[in-house]
């Protein structure tokens, strides 16, 4: 009689449970793994603090529109001009652009430093030795205006009439 079973049963790849098994395993691999190897903290402070230059510069401009109107462009450090912004707000300028008064920054920008973000004046610069105004995470305040370690958003006043502030922000969160 002929043999009819003349074949071994020869397995050829991998079968769909265990492709799905490893698929699993890596992907609960990745997700524990992945955050310890990026930081995407610094990376959302980073974001944020562009967006709060962003929303500096645009106050600032219309502070100064409105002290163009108001005739009160060329108000030095030495005057104590203010600029009405809104129904219960005024902003304090100097050569027609908001001053470092966190008050007024507090007012214009509408940080809410309960959580995430902190303000504060940190060193002088300029030629009336004007604070810088800072935004920063909470807990990291920057030593001196140069502090490279600490990320941040600083605001110097303006100089002089026709002279821009200047808005920077400082990475390394």
């Amino acid at each position: 009689m002929k043999r009819l079973n003349n074949f071994t049963n020869k397995q050829q790849g991998f079968t769909l449970i265990e492709l799905v098994v490893v698929i699993v395993i890596l992907g609960i691999l990745a997700v524990t793994a992945a955050p310890k190897f990026i930081n995407l903290n610094a990376d959302a402070h980073e974001a944020t603090l562009n967006a709060i230059k962003a929303s500096m510069q645009s106050a600032s401009t219309l502070v100064h529109s409105k002290a163009l109107i108001a005739g009160d462009e060329a108000a030095n450090f030495s005057d104590s001009k203010t600029v009405k912004v809104d129904a219960s707000n005024s902003v304090a300028i100097h050569f027609g652009y908001p001053t470092n008064d966190s008050t007024d920054w507090g007012n214009l920008l509408e940080i809410d430093t309960t959580n995430d973000f902190e303000v504060a004046t940190i060193g002088t610069e300029g030629a009336g030795a004007s604070a810088i105004y800072a935004v920063y995470p909470k807990g990291k305040k920057p030593d001196t205006p140069a502090d490279g370690d600490v990320c941040s958003v600083q605001y110097t006043e303006a100089t002089g009439a026709g002279s821009l502030p200047d808005i920077t922000v400082i990475t390394g969160c």
